[in-house]
């Protein structure tokens, strides 16, 4: 199986985002995935990352965004959202 590149676009204070976290905790242990969580409020070069990927499909946190598949998630998501943008 490839390694799929599974990133979480998120700021610290952000209420949608720590709702969030709990789904992808869960994901990553059911799937056996990993999410890479890029912090963007407080983290310059997290941000300028998350707009390259972003290109104007968001505009805010959470983003989800799967490298492998170009799918993405924006905002919260209920964890068979998150399983289904993770592994299809």
């Amino acid at each position: 199986m490839r390694a799929m590149a599974l990133l979480e676009f998120f700021g610290t204070e952000c209420s949608h985002c720590n709702a969030t976290r709990p789904l992808v905790e869960r994901l990553e242990k059911d799937a056996k995935v990993k999410v890479e969580k890029l912090e963007v409020w407080h983290n310059d070069e997290n941000a300028k990352k998350m707009e390259e990927y972003d290109k104007n499909l968001c505009g805010g946190v959470p983003f989800f965004y799967n490298t492998e598949t170009k799918k993405w998630i924006c905002g919260e998501a209920s964890y068979e959202e998150l399983k289904k943008w993770a592994v299809g």
